[in-house]
């Protein structure tokens, strides 16, 4: 698909059009084809690789650039940088029915993957292979959204998927040294933070070995690094706390 755009004399060629309808009127970037979804799902950071002009259109095939005007009366800004992010991430993506299928197919596949490789079953603390995932996202009836991040939406089948199956986020094991003075007072703050409690030392400094929720991690760090002003220690002794084998699905 080759376009010719009269304003500006550029050949846009291997174009993704990604629509956006705001303010009562269409608006349009021409984007390279793969690279939408690389940006949505955080993997492109690059805007440059993602537009092929950082001209907004009213219409891309017929090269007809928006007004000035009516970009910033509808957008509230006339950052061109800005209005194509917005367009980015909330537009609509035009591609042929087999194209679209092809995408949600793959993003289907994707969001299993992410699941698979985040979670475990609780109880005997085995990962869920990516086919018994794709399975349950299936008997739930998961509808991908295109326009939605695989890992964003990965984070809502778990939810989802909680209600139906034993499963739940893979806790990180994590280890903590912390002066004898703060420990105590710390200690009682990290508490509704931590899952399970594996080995603890208190002598002249507080030792723990524990498990966590990965999403608390930032915020045991923060808090440690606060309330000690650096003189505590933080070290991740394993990402997931899984158990060997694959859980099989009844």
């Amino acid at each position: 698909m080759s376009i010719f755009t009269p304003t500006n004399q550029i050949r846009l060629t291997n174009v993704a059009i990604v629509r956006m309808k705001k303010g009562g009127k269409r608006f349009e970037i021409a984007c390279y084809k793969n690279k939408v979804m690389s940006w949505r799902s955080g993997a492109e950071k690059d805007l440059d690789e993602v537009l092929q002009t950082d001209k907004v259109f009213i219409n891309v095939s017929k090269g007809q650039v928006a007004k000035k005007e009516d970009l910033s009366k509808a957008f509230g800004t006339e950052d061109v940088t800005e209005i194509c992010k917005q367009i980015l991430a909330k537009g609509e993506l035009q591609v042929s029915d087999k194209e679209r299928q092809t995408q949600l197919e793959q993003m289907f596949r994707d969001i299993a993957t992410i699941v698979a490789e985040k979670c475990v079953n609780p109880e005997t603390k085995r990962p869920y292979t990516v086919s018994l995932i794709e399975r349950a996202m299936k008997d739930i009836h998961y509808s991908v959204k295109a326009n939605k991040s695989t890992k964003q939406q990965a984070l809502e089948v778990i939810r989802q998927l909680r209600e139906s199956i034993q499963i739940q986020r893979a806790h990180m094991r994590l280890r903590f040294v912390l002066p004898a003075k703060e420990g105590k007072k710390l200690k009682e703050k990290l508490k509704p933070l931590i899952k399970v409690v594996e080995s603890e030392d208190f002598d002249d400094q507080l030792e723990m070995v524990c498990l966590i929720d990965p999403g608390c991690y930032r915020e045991i760090d923060e808090l440690i690094r606060c309330e000690t002003k650096g003189k505590g220690s933080l070290e991740v002794l394993s990402l997931k706390d899984v158990e060997e084998g694959d859980e099989k699905l009844e």
